[in-house]
């Protein structure tokens, strides 16, 4: 089968430019995809785009359906009218090129919050409830409970609260209805803002790749409202929990702390919850990149109570069958249709410990998998020619790196000059063999990476813009909480040699 060559550039929302305290879906965003366009590419990937959770990270949300509202544009706002600049004079000065996470969302926030609560009902915000009420009143009744009980975990609230009983639900509903139409507005306004954004990308022929973890956080309304669709105790707390076993990288593995699904009773309800989170995720993206792929085909099972991950067990995953049913399942909406087919938009991030089972689910499925050029050079062997960086085969996404990855430059200033005598590992390898390989003196270290992405059989190219740049620090270090998510562009470092450039390149090797 021969595919569509394409290439495109990752890069999160809140990384954009703009006078706000972080990136947002307004004119900053509309005016990188007139880049991306200008540039010959096609493909734009970003973060999963839910509401914030701990740390600020994207990959821990209250929930796998809402929308961040702190990515609501104040640009848009303000053309709308719904915003002053007088709403907006006391709003701190933050740097342009680094997002001061949590101060920025407290400080979006209060904004946010004060528009929602004199905002005048409409009927396209009540059309909007009605459309989306089955995971919106949930959802808005989870978040107006959270900010009532001071941001304490749904486990620890009063237990009518907690085990969520019918009237005593009624009961907060009436109690917390300006704080659940708050939060009723704020996602009719992501909502509206998001399809603004959509349609633009899409009227410069770009497609978004969004990003689904394969778990959600414990502390969720998709936790809270689904309890029996996952493995818990009757007080809400997990029996076993996820993470990834010891490695090369460290002798404790890691120890997620997110709960585990119940895959028997996903499967006895023909996978509804999951054909609706995927249904979502399609109805705001083209592409969607699947976070831990391997935990379908088998996840490291970790006991509760364990303080680490080296006491726990591969258990076997749902497999096949949830794709084939989710495939099923959503040719039979009317917004998908039988031609539908999920290999078509479907990225599996098949990175860790992968195993032939793993890639055997992926190769079942279709889905083109992930190879990370820096991790690539560890196991190249010039003997065998399908063992290279950049891969000979088409059906893969190619990466210089991703969110969690140095920027190539650090990475390579990092690696030794020269291996020490006997070093044989998997990972062993110095930067001359890097330097070999791409015919390089390394000065431009960033580009020839670049190069190296685009010139590879695979029929994706994406590529960090900090690698593009051969600027900017690295978005998150896994297992670290301080500090992640929090870089910025600012507008200077988009020049037209820049664009040029990445066109040019782009042209060369037919991913325009």
């Amino acid at each position: 089968m021969k595919f569509e060559r394409k290439s495109g550039i990752l890069l999160h929302i809140t990384s954009l430019p703009g006078r706000w305290g972080m990136g947002e879906l307004g004119p900053e965003a509309r005016k990188f995809a007139e880049v991306l366009e200008a540039a010959g590419q096609t493909l734009w990937q970003i973060l999963p785009t839910g509401p914030v959770g701990y740390a600020s990270s994207p990959y821990s949300s209250p929930s796998a359906f809402a929308g961040n509202h702190l990515l609501i544009s104040f640009d848009d706002l303000l053309e709308e009218g719904l915003l002053s600049e007088e709403d907006l004079a006391d709003f701190p000065e933050y740097r342009g090129d680094e997002a001061e996470f949590p101060e920025v969302n407290d400080s979006r926030e209060k904004v946010l919050f004060a528009l929602a609560d004199r905002f005048e009902p409409t009927p396209e915000l009540e059309a909007f409830l009605k459309e989306e009420s089955e995971w919106l009143s949930d959802y808005t009744l989870f978040m107006a409970l959270r900010e009532a009980h001071g941001l304490r975990q749904w486990i620890e609230w009063p237990e009518g609260l907690r085990d969520r009983d019918f009237h005593t639900l009624e009961k907060a509903r009436e109690e917390h209805a300006q704080s659940i139409r708050r939060h009723e507005v704020l996602q009719y306004l992501f909502s509206k803002q998001w399809k603004k954004f959509t349609a633009f990308c899409h009227e410069k022929g770009i497609k978004l790749i969004g990003d689904i973890p394969i778990f959600v956080s414990g502390d969720s309304v998709d936790v809270w409202a689904n309890r029996e669709l996952f493995f818990l105790k009757p007080d809400g707390t997990p029996t076993v929990i996820a993470g990834v076993p010891p490695d090369y990288f460290s002798e404790t593995g890691q120890r997620w702390g997110n709960p585990l699904y119940d895959w028997a009773a996903h499967r006895a309800s023909g996978y509804k919850w999951w054909t609706e989170r995927m249904q979502r995720m399609f109805e705001m993206v083209d592409i969607v990149r699947i976070d831990h792929f391997r935990g379908f085909a088998g996840y490291w099972e970790i006991p509760a109570k364990n303080p680490t991950a080296a006491g726990g067990r591969w258990v076997k995953g749902p497999g096949f069958e949830l794709f084939k049913s989710l495939e099923h399942n959503l040719r039979n909406l009317p917004e998908f249709g039988k031609k539908f087919h999920l290999a078509d938009h479907v990225i599996a991030e098949n990175l860790g410990v992968i195993t032939k089972d793993v890639e055997q689910l992926r190769a079942d499925c279709g889905f083109p998998g992930m190879w990370i050029l820096q991790f690539r050079f560890g196991a190249m062997d010039m003997a065998k020619p399908d063992i290279v960086p950049e891969g000979i085969e088409e059906n893969w996404t190619v990466y210089s790196g991703t969110h969690d990855n140095e920027t190539v430059r650090d990475w390579f200033a990092g690696i030794q000059d020269e291996l020490p005598p006997g070093a044989d590992g998997e990972f062993d390898f110095a930067k001359q063999t890097v330097l070999d390989y791409l015919g390089t003196d390394g000065s431009e270290i960033h580009r020839d990476f670049c190069m190296l992405a685009m010139r590879s059989a695979c029929k994706w190219a994406i590529l960090p813009l900090q690698d593009v740049l051969g600027k900017g620090f690295r978005m998150n270090t896994p297992g670290t909480v301080d500090g992640n998510w929090r870089w910025r562009f600012t507008e200077d470092l988009i020049t037209p040699d820049l664009i040029e450039w990445l066109r040019g390149l782009t042209e060369k090797y037919d991913r325009c």
